[in-house]
């Protein structure tokens, strides 16, 4: 993988990155973008649960949570 793309399950809290790609299909994808995970969309990791999974991500205006599982499958590019 390109040295500046990135998984979002890695993106630490606080930081804001570009969705470049999703790699899952069917369901899992639909899923995704219809809660706005779409290429070229900005989005913020805000903080994790306690327990560390699931992780709160700001995205078009919505706070969404996401298993890390499921944010391994979402290709970012981090900004600064």
């Amino acid at each position: 993988m390109n040295k500046h793309l990135m998984y979002l399950n890695q993106l630490k809290t606080g930081q804001n990155a570009i969705i470049k790609q999703l790699v899952c299909e069917g369901n899992t994808r639909r899923r995704m973008m219809d809660l706005g995970l779409i290429p070229d969309t900005k989005i913020e990791a805000l903080q994790k649960s306690p327990s560390g999974d699931p992780t709160a991500y700001y995205i078009r205006g919505a706070v969404i949570a996401l298993r890390s599982e499921e944010a391994s499958k979402i290709i970012i590019k981090a900004r600064d």
